[in-house]
């Protein structure tokens, strides 16, 4: 009885560390994290005004709507990996272009 419910638990840890790890995207998320801090920064400084923040706010959302697209069967493909590290290289020169082009709020 015993080892059937060690089996049984064993088979269940095993089941759920495979199915997180292909779903995993924790590169993606800190990348996010820092993104976001960089553009709390600029918008404290005056350095991003409030239209680019809402052009810079899009562009966050469209990079979590291809992570949840990504995730939504269960498996994120090295090509789905791919666009959404694309797409926030895309974020991340945007980011600096709005916050070395001169413009501020003041």
């Amino acid at each position: 009885m015993k080892l059937k419910l060690f089996l049984a638990g064993l088979f269940f840890l095993v089941f759920a560390a495979t199915s997180y790890a292909q779903t995993a995207t924790p590169g993606v998320k800190n990348r996010q994290e820092k993104q976001q801090k960089r553009i709390r920064h600029g918008m404290n400084t005056g350095e991003i005004t409030a239209v680019e923040r809402t052009v810079i706010a899009e562009q966050q959302q469209d990079v979590r709507q291809a992570k949840r697209r990504a995730k939504a069967d269960g498996q994120v493909t090295k090509g789905e990996r791919a666009r959404i590290h694309q797409e926030q290289n895309e974020a991340s020169r945007s980011i600096y272009r709005k916050k070395h082009n001169g413009r501020d709020r003041n």
